[in-house]
């Protein structure tokens, strides 16, 4: 996703699904979406194409391995127009296909412990004790390695969006 001289907080991003049982899944398969580190979206309905960040496509996919991982190369991403001329909190949107599902699973990635998540149009949607399920964590005291967790059901399921 982000190329040799994109702009940005270069991070790697590791992603995990795991069924209702709390089981890896070893076939799913992960789509991002997201803004470059200026929050401009690498789509010509981006009011700000112009101005994106020609390193950086702003999209992926990737198929899990059989520990339900995968890990995606980007950056993180800038501040994007949300609802009501408010700027959303720094996201990744994803989409989940894996076996059981009917349709696509949607969901987005925020950054814990990032002060722009406050004032997230889509966040505040979220009731408080669900927030949790969107956040990406730290994954060790190297600032660029991140973790997040997909749970399609069960006790810890993933806050999933319908689109």
């Amino acid at each position: 996703m982000a190329g040799p001289g994109v702009e940005g907080e270069r991070v790697t991003l590791t992603c995990q699904v795991f069924d209702g049982e709390g089981m890896p899944l070893d076939d799913a398969l992960i789509e991002l979406w997201q803004a470059d580190a200026g929050g401009v979206y690498d789509h010509p309905d981006d009011p700000r194409y112009e101005e994106r960040d020609p390193a950086f496509r702003g999209f992926g996919r990737m198929a899990t391995n059989d520990k339900g991982v995968c890990a995606f190369e980007t950056v993180k991403p800038g501040r994007v127009n949300g609802d009501n001329g408010t700027l959303d909190g720094p996201h990744i949107n994803v989409v989940v296909f894996a076996r059981g599902l009917l349709k696509r699973a949607v969901t987005r990635i925020y950054f814990l412990d990032d002060p722009a998540n406050n004032g997230d149009s889509v966040l505040a949607l979220v009731p408080l004790d669900r927030r949790d399920s969107l956040m990406a964590r730290p994954d060790s005291a190297d600032s660029s390695l991140w973790r997040f967790e997909i749970h399609l059901s069960g006790e810890r399921e993933t806050v999933f969006f319908e689109i």
